[in-house]
């Protein structure tokens, strides 16, 4: 079957707090895509280029590391602004469909709403980094904090895991005010008990978007 051509790129970003389910619900999406026939690419923040993929370790896997709030700014701006330039520019501009595991709401919750850091310095250091580039549609994966911390602490704790719980519930809210402010963009998923059920939600959201964006044949 025909790959499905759009009329331009489209970008969509799976968000939410730690346990939410964001990665298994991004890879579930890509099967969805491929069996639609869509030309797309599934990445992840930080990461999805060599150098992300450095910064990545540093950020969630320094144990024994003292990493600020402000410092991890600049390092998930900085891995950002390698992805931007090195795959989500470029895939946009060969108008594929990109699925990314997190993107700039994640900093403004966490090392915002989280962290405590201006959010007008993020603010301005995210236009430089993301270069002007917002996801066409934001999925939000809501959980209760406590019970996303349960589901994602088993697994074993990364540094951004292992962060006080008023600190993750700061996040949560972080997120919800977002989507508040972004309605059009950001849409709040409540995360149910069986998978497949937030999974159909995801797809429909999903279909809405890129529908807007199908070549005529």
């Amino acid at each position: 079957m025909a790959k499905k051509t759009l009329d331009r790129g489209v970008l969509i970003t799976l968000e939410g707090i730690e346990g939410c389910g964001k990665t298994t619900h991004a890879k579930l999406l890509c099967e969805y895509l491929k069996s639609r026939s869509y030309d797309y690419i599934h990445t992840r923040e930080p990461g999805g280029t060599k150098v992300g993929e450095k910064v990545r370790g540093i950020l969630l896997d320094s144990d024994g590391i003292q990493i600020s709030d402000l410092t991890e700014l600049y390092l998930f701006e900085a891995a950002r602004a390698q992805i931007v330039s090195e795959v989500i520019r470029p895939n946009l501009n060969k108008k594929r469909i990109i699925v990314c595991d997190r993107f700039s709401d994640a900093t403004f919750s966490y090392q915002g709403y989280g962290g405590k850091v201006p959010l007008k310095i993020i603010t301005a250091l995210d236009n430089i980094a993301a270069g002007g580039i917002k996801p066409d549609l934001t999925i939000l994966l809501d959980i209760d904090t406590l019970t996303g911390l349960k589901r994602a602490r088993p697994k074993g704790f990364d540094r951004m895991e292992k962060k006080s719980v008023t600190y993750h519930k700061r996040v949560r809210r972080g997120y919800i005010e977002l989507a508040r402010i972004n309605p059009e963009r950001i849409k709040i998923v409540k995360v149910m008990d069986k998978i497949s059920d937030t999974q159909d939600i995801i797809r429909q959201e999903v279909e809405h978007v890129i529908q807007r964006h199908i070549r005529p044949r």
